[in-house]
C-alpha cells in the first residue's frame, strides 16, 4: 500500500519525512498553491519516489521539470485530457490523474473511464477549487462505482484519525493514500510526530 506525503517545500523538513519511510513524496509546481515549491528546491529525497504535482501546465514545461528535478512520477491536477496524459505516458514518464468527487453528486464514471490506459493511477481527492490540499474528505462509498482497471490512490482530507477506517476500506483497485493538509503545522510544513505515529499504526 503507498503511502505518499504530498506538499512538501522545506528542505530540513523534506530530509524529517523521507527518515519515516514514506512511498512517495509529493512537490507541488503550481503557483496557485500555498505549497509551491518556486523555481529550485535545495533538497530532494533519495530514498522515497519523487511525485511532481502540475495544473494545467505546458507539456514542455512540464518535462524539463521532469528532467531538472528528477522526478519519477507526474501527477496531473488540472484539466488535462486523455491526449495529453498519453502522450508524457508515452515518452516513458509515470502518470497519476487526479479528478474531484463531489459528495452529493453522481461518481464520474464516463469522466474517468475516457482516462483508462493512458495513466498508471488516478487519484480521487476532494472537489474544491485549490486543486488538492482543503483537507476536506468526500464519501470514500461513492467509490463503490469505480469499475475502472487503473489503480487508485484516496486523497481527500485524510488525518491522523482515520487509520481504521483506511484499513477497513475495500476495492479491489485501491492502491494507497495521499496524505497533506491534515498533517501540517502550517502549508508546506509537516508535523512530523503526527506522520512517524501514522505510518506505524497504518502498517
Amino acid at each position: 500500500m503507498i503511502i505518499k506525503v504530498c506538499g512538501m517545500r522545506n528542505p530540513d523538513n523534506i530530509k524529517a519525512v523521507e527518515q519515516l519511510g514514506p512511498d512517495w513524496m509529493g512537490f507541488i509546481f503550481y503557483a496557485g498553491s500555498s505549497r509551491y515549491v518556486g523555481e529550485e528546491l535545495s533538497y530532494l529525497p533519495e530514498k522515497v519516489k519523487r511525485v511532481g504535482v502540475f495544473v494545467n501546465e505546458e507539456p514542455e514545461i512540464v518535462r524539463k521539470r521532469v528532467q531538472r528535478h528528477r522526478l519519477d512520477i507526474i501527477q496531473l491536477h488540472g484539466e488535462e485530457s486523455p491526449v495529453y496524459c498519453n502522450d508524457l505516458k508515452d515518452d516513458g514518464f509515470r502518470v497519476v490523474k487526479a479528478f474531484g468527487i463531489v459528495t452529493n453528486l453522481p461518481f464520474p464514471s464516463e469522466a474517468v473511464q475516457r482516462y483508462e490506459g493512458c495513466c498508471d493511477y488516478f487519484l480521487f481527492d476532494t472537489q474544491t477549487n485549490l486543486h488538492g490540499g482543503s483537507g476536506k474528505k468526500f464519501n470514500w462509498e461513492m467509490l463503490a462505482a469505480y469499475k475502472g482497471e487503473t489503480p487508485f490512490l484516496l486523497s481527500g482530507g485524510i488525518s491522523p484519525e482515520d487509520v481504521e477506517e483506511i484499513k477497513s476500506f475495500a476495492h479491489p483497485r485501491f492502491a494507497g493514500i495521499d496524505i497533506n493538509s491534515r498533517f501540517e503545522i502550517e502549508p508546506a510544513v509537516k508535523d512530523i510526530e503526527l506522520i512517524k505515529t501514522f505510518i506505524k499504526e497504518f502498517r
